[in-house]
């Protein structure tokens, strides 16, 4: 079930306060506060391991981005940055979807992703078997519809599955199947997932607010972590701004469990 509108609310205006950064040495700061004077607390660190830096950009949706393939390794241009304690603690305050994983997990990883984009269908997999492997992580999904309107109803669909206990079906279904490019596709496939799609229009309507703000929220941590594309990960509290394969993910859990709690 996902929260009310109030308590989302009240946590993107939380987010929207407290998450800022710094991007290091020489680039653009922000502060915790408006007009507060920088705090090192909140800046964003260089982290030494590098992931396969793939990502799927708004601008770039076409035939030949969305085709899938295995993921291409290129060669790595960016480390990983470190977001702030109070950045992590917004962005995991009421996320308005159940965790999937463990239920007290010592590393969360938290995705913000598109039903339509190839590379958050390829790290799919990876953390079903990041899942299977390691009882001590969850992780947390944040819709993220950048890549058109399919993907901005297949959100809605999937978040107002929610109100009849299908979220993770609808999120696993649409994220499985073919690209989205129709809205009758997608309840489709919703449809033959198991979701009833007469109660989805109905939730669509009566709780529209709630998933609008939803949106609305993930949106806004989205830009505040300056994503340009999906999929867009935290793990802990180390960005990555693009997919990896297991082995990557694997030891970057194993660096996050090292560093001061």
């Amino acid at each position: 079930m996902l929260p009310n509108l109030e308590g989302i609310l009240i946590a993107s205006q939380i987010f929207l306060r407290k998450f800022y950064f710094t991007v290091g040495p020489g680039g653009r700061k922000a502060f915790p506060y408006a007009g507060d004077a920088a705090d090192s607390a909140y800046g964003m660190v260089r982290h030494s391991m590098r992931p396969t830096n793939i990502a799927c950009k708004p601008k770039l949706v076409l035939a030949a981005v969305l085709a899938i393939g295995a993921l291409p390794t290129i060669a790595p241009s960016q480390e990983l940055q470190q977001i702030t304690r109070a950045g992590q603690k917004a962005i995991l305050a009421k996320p308005g979807i159940e965790m999937t994983g463990a239920r007290n997990p010592d590393v969360t990883i938290v995705e913000y992703f598109d039903y339509n984009c190839p590379y958050c269908k390829q790290v799919a997999p990876t953390f079903k078997e990041l899942i299977a492997r390691d009882s001590r992580i969850a992780i947390v999904y944040k819709e993220w519809p950048v890549l058109g309107d399919a993907s901005v109803y297949a959100a809605r669909c999937a978040l107002a599955a929610g109100w009849q206990g299908k979220y993770f079906i609808a999120h696993d279904a649409l994220l499985a199947g073919p690209r989205l490019s129709r809205n009758d596709q997608i309840e489709s496939i919703l449809r033959g997932a198991g979701v009833d799609t007469e109660k989805l229009k109905k939730d669509l309507t009566a709780h529209s607010q709630e998933i609008a703000a939803f949106l609305a929220r993930n949106d806004a941590e989205a830009h505040a972590l300056e994503l340009d594309g999906t999929p867009g990960i935290l793990v802990g509290r180390q960005l990555m701004p693009g997919g990896a394969e297991l082995s990557f993910f694997e030891k970057l859990i194993a660096e996050v469990r090292k560093e001061p709690k």
